[in-house]
């Protein structure tokens, strides 16, 4: 489905956003909603499995505990992946191969915590915090892609000073540049230049999405945004960090 950049916000009423459109978290935010996220997906399975375990067990009768016996077995897989997403993190060095963290299960485990923390209203603080953890992971593979082969990604709505920033990094480093007005778009602009890598800049909303339709077929870093006056409107971005991110993906000097 296409969708429009931005249109997570449709809701919002025009009043300034906490923080001046800052929604930094420490990631441990992230991992104890991603742990109640995990504990409310098995609660919801136990209580369905017992509502219908008599059903269940007139159809043959030991089909009740092998039942319980999965879910138990699947809540510790889902622990144990948890625990080595967080010492992924905090010890510097990653646990699991890309395709089983940051660019498999993490991407959905990101995604369906996002649902739990929009419950209690602190979904974009969370949203944040799972970015910064996914990015932290992706660049410890350390990496390495040519010029022509790295495309950055970025949004309409950036300051000038932003924007400006942002060609001036990409024609330093000779990495191409490509403003996305729609998520199809951007889609298709990465199946036509077929790059290797993408540095992608997009509030945390459009990013937790972007990540889930991208990520799992190429490696991604994700640059959310400061949004001081509202979404999607003069929003500010760290250029020292993506100077960094894309200095380190093309390992190369500047021109």
């Amino acid at each position: 489905m296409d969708r429009r950049l931005g249109h997570e916000w449709d809701e919002w009423n025009g009043r300034p956003l906490p923080g001046g459109g800052d929604f930094s978290a420490a990631p441990g935010l992230f991992f104890r909603y991603a742990a109640l996220t995990l504990v409310a997906a098995t609660a919801a399975v136990a209580v369905l499995l017992y509502l219908v375990g008599p059903r269940l067990a007139a159809l043959w009768s030991p089909l009740p505990k092998t039942l319980w016996i999965a879910l138990g077995v699947l809540a510790g897989l889902k622990a144990l992946y948890l625990s080595l997403v967080t010492g992924s993190y905090y010890s510097g060095k990653n646990m699991l191969p890309e395709r089983l963290l940051e660019r498999g299960p993490y991407l959905k485990l990101m995604n369906y915590t996002s649902l739990i923390a929009r419950a209690f209203g602190k979904r974009d603080w969370v949203e944040h915090a799972a970015i910064d953890i996914y990015n932290a992971l992706a660049v410890r593979r350390g990496r390495k892609v040519g010029k022509g082969e790295l495309l950055v990604l970025i949004p309409r709505c950036l300051s000038k000073q932003a924007l400006d920033g942002v060609l001036e990094i990409a024609g330093r480093y000779e990495v191409p540049v490509f403003v996305a007005t729609r998520g199809q778009l951007a889609r298709r602009v990465i199946r036509e230049r077929r790059p290797r890598a993408v540095v992608a800049v997009a509030c945390e909303r459009d990013m937790m999405t972007g990540l889930r339709d991208v990520a799992g077929k190429l490696p991604v870093l994700g640059l959310t945004m400061q949004l001081p006056n509202g979404p999607c409107r003069d929003a500010a971005i760290d250029l020292q960090q993506m100077e960094t991110w894309v200095k380190g993906w093309v390992g190369a000097s500047p021109r």
